[in-house]
């Protein structure tokens, strides 16, 4: 990544859209200039410039709510960047897991649990086909079996851990967690959802 290619502001500084590399979920909106940027490319962790303190900060430094760099992408102009990180904790200093949290307007239109399930199982196959650079799903498939099922081991301890915490929110998160690395399982291992759904159909439930 060259830094010629940032079109950083009058200021200095260019705006940086947060992302879980694991979720999609957008998580915080911050500054970087030039020497921040370079922090975060030679570090691999989230580095931004505190418009409020006029100093460089290093996110997760104090709170431990650290964030390791997947990928850096600009946009078509250069003025903006979006960054995809493995969040540990609360992105939010706030203790919320994302910044935008405030709803403004409500989603209009709920999708059903099987078409996002089933639509989440095509995009990791799509990507274990057509594998992108800085991916997190590809980091997942390169590393291999060991890898996919120490994650399921660790989302499922996190769903644990959180259904005796009796915490509604973070069981929800966890539970996604789990299910998204569940599915990345499936499909390294050749398990398709119809056949999931043939298993469950042919149980008689009581």
């Amino acid at each position: 990544m060259s830094l010629e290619k940032i079109k950083f502001d009058e200021n200095g500084l260019v705006p940086a859209i947060v992302q879980d590399a694991t979720t999609n979920e957008v998580l915080m909106l911050a500054y970087m200039n030039a020497e921040s940027l370079q922090k975060t490319l030679d570090t691999g962790y989230t580095w931004f410039w505190s418009r409020s303190r006029q100093e460089l900060w290093n996110k997760g430094a104090t709170s431990g709510n650290i964030q390791q760099v997947i990928s850096i992408n600009y946009d078509c102009d250069g003025d903006s960047l979006l960054i995809k990180v493995l969040q540990t904790g609360a992105a939010c200093h706030t203790g919320e897991h994302s910044c935008f949290f405030n709803v403004l307007q409500q989603a209009t239109q709920e999708i059903s649990d099987d078409s996002i399930v089933d639509r989440l199982y095509k995009v990791i196959v799509d990507r274990k086909n057509n594998p992108q650079e800085g991916s997190y799903t590809n980091y997942l498939f390169d590393k291999g079996i060991d890898k996919i099922l120490k994650k399921v081991g660790e989302e499922n301890a996190e769903v644990i851990i959180a259904a005796k915490n009796n915490d509604k929110d973070e069981i929800t998160y966890e539970t996604c967690d789990l299910v998204y690395h569940v599915l990345v399982m499936l499909i390294d291992r050749d398990v398709t959802l119809d056949e999931i759904r043939h298993e469950l159909n042919s149980r008689h439930i009581k």
